[in-house]
């Protein structure tokens, strides 16, 4: 077969799943945080992605959000390579994220915080919104309206106006949430989002996940350390140790593995 005929098998390949990595390597200097990491995510599936603290996840997740540029390998969203591409080319493709600590505009209400992900999807030209032309009113209502809407899924539509610093500490989880979810991603990354939550508020958080996939039609990457949680709402899992895939497959099967309980437990 030739290159091209082998190119375009690659890609027809890639396509049947909204995440594709293959070999993703990234070292800073001499340490090699990464190493061949490969992993295929079909349309709908919340994937786990699991390991000790230190064990390359979040880094994983800033190369495929475009904060890291891989060292080697490559990754594609839906047969489309993206690899060592901006972090605003990324996000117009279709792959949003939270993070581990909340990242919300303090100073800014909670329906504003969900508009600065709408505007990331705005048709409004700079021309118009410089000079506050009718046409960039008429955006700013419909991406108001828009704003609400989504907080409504969530049930945070009567705290619209609220201070987002003012939210309690699951509803700011719903709020990131909702705003990496208003930049239409085909891919969501969601980084430890049971991270400082009572069990009460976990449960909560896992309904919402599946929720979103559902209400969204989404596909979902999550991190967690939480093995109730990822073995309650994942399918999948991969198990990073220092950077190396330790073990890949079903949750059940995974979390039973002696190699992934010494990784946790020590020997």
């Amino acid at each position: 077969m030739n290159r091209r005929g082998s190119a375009e098998n690659a890609g027809r390949a890639s396509e049947m799943s909204v995440l594709k990595t293959e070999n993703l390597s990234i070292a800073f200097g001499g340490l090699k945080a990464v190493t061949g990491f490969s992993v295929e995510i079909e349309k709908n599936q919340i994937y786990g992605l699991i390991g000790p603290n230190g064990a390359g996840k979040t880094t994983v997740f800033n190369m495929l959000t475009g904060v890291y540029k891989p060292t080697g390998g490559r990754f594609f969203l839906e047969g489309e390579d993206l690899t060592g591409k901006s972090p605003v080319f990324i996000n117009r493709k279709g792959i949003a994220r939270t993070f581990q600590n909340i990242r919300l505009f303090s100073n800014m209400s909670v329906r504003e915080n969900v508009m600065v992900g709408l505007h990331s999807a705005s048709k409004c030209d700079p021309f118009s919104s410089i000079l506050r032309l009718p046409r960039y009113w008429k955006t700013e209502k419909a991406l108001r309206e828009e704003a609400l809407a989504l907080l409504h899924v969530f049930g945070l539509d009567g705290e619209a106006e609220t201070l987002s610093s003012s939210l309690p500490y699951g509803k700011q989880r719903k709020l990131e949430i909702a705003r990496a979810l208003a930049t239409k991603p085909k891919l969501l990354l969601l980084d430890e989002p049971a991270a400082g939550m009572n069990p009460h508020e976990t449960g909560e958080l896992m309904e919402t996940i599946r929720f979103i996939r559902d209400r969204f039609d989404m596909t979902i990457l999550l991190i967690e350390h939480d093995l109730k949680l990822v073995s309650g709402i994942c399918e999948l899992v991969t198990v990073l140790n220092f950077g190396t895939t330790l073990a890949q497959g079903r949750v059940d099967e995974v979390l039973k593995n002696p190699d992934v309980v010494t990784a946790y437990l020590g020997e």
